[in-house]
């Protein structure tokens, strides 16, 4: 079932020439006449697949006179599918899901918090469900698929293996926890951690999972400015 998630609008498409650091892209914006504009890319992954020399992308314009940058990075083309690659959004695109309880994981929720503090690590969300289950989520963004195999992480991210490590442990206090991975090739049929990328991380990903903390990759598209939920996908174990 494709449920429409949210609203996520782009302002003008560019070609991509080169992404000097993490945070920074050079693209050309032959509409507007402009060569060699600095844009803002949210997500510090590699993103070597869509993140190359003429590929098409789409930029959001941001006028505040606190950036460096007037436009931010929105999505990369690939064959035929716009890949969101604005890590920024995933929260709000998490919480429309949460907030739907014919496509939640977990069901109807009657609260949900975000951004809890953990130890040293923040978590995504907190949510209840009417059961007066308390479930701890993390989210996850995944860009990278290869042979019909959604992967991540694309870098490696020492982050995201602390994150596993918390959930397992408050698994292991008793607590319900789970991982949620948004998936953003709608060609994607399984997921599996980035073993090559990552081995620390896989590791702690395939404990957590032994332990008892939930997995769900759900498969969304990013089409008409638009983000539409399509289905969830198994785990590679």
């Amino acid at each position: 079932m494709s449920s429409i998630i949210t609203d996520i609008s782009w302002d003008m498409g560019a070609i991509f020439r080169e992404r000097p650091n993490r945070f920074v892209g050079i693209v050309d914006i032959p509409e507007l006449d402009l060569k060699e504009e600095r844009i803002h890319v949210h997500d510090p992954g590699r993103l070597t697949e869509l993140l190359f020399p003429g590929n098409r992308v789409l930029l959001k314009r941001e006028d505040k006179e606190t950036r460096k940058t007037k436009w931010d990075l929105i999505a990369a083309r690939w064959e035929d599918q716009w890949i969101l690659v604005h890590s920024g959004y995933h929260r709000a695109i998490t919480e429309s899901i949460l907030s739907n309880k014919d496509i939640c994981p977990f069901g109807e929720l009657v609260e949900i918090k975000s951004e809890v503090k953990v130890g040293r690590s923040r978590m995504d969300f907190l949510v209840t469900t009417k059961n007066n289950d308390q479930i701890m989520v993390e989210v996850k963004g995944c860009t990278l698929t290869q042979d019909g195999i959604a992967l991540f992480p694309d870098a490696p991210t020492e982050r995201g293996k602390r994150h596993l490590e918390t959930l397992t442990r408050l698994k292991e206090e008793g607590m319900r926890t789970a991982v949620i991975i948004l998936v953003f090739r709608k060609d994607s049929q399984w997921f599996q951690p980035n073993q090559e990328t990552d081995l620390k991380f896989a590791e702690a990903f395939y404990t957590a999972m032994e332990k008892g903390v939930e997995v769900y990759p759900l498969v969304c598209s990013y089409e008409n400015k638009m983000i539409i939920y399509h289905r969830t996908i198994p785990v590679l174990v």
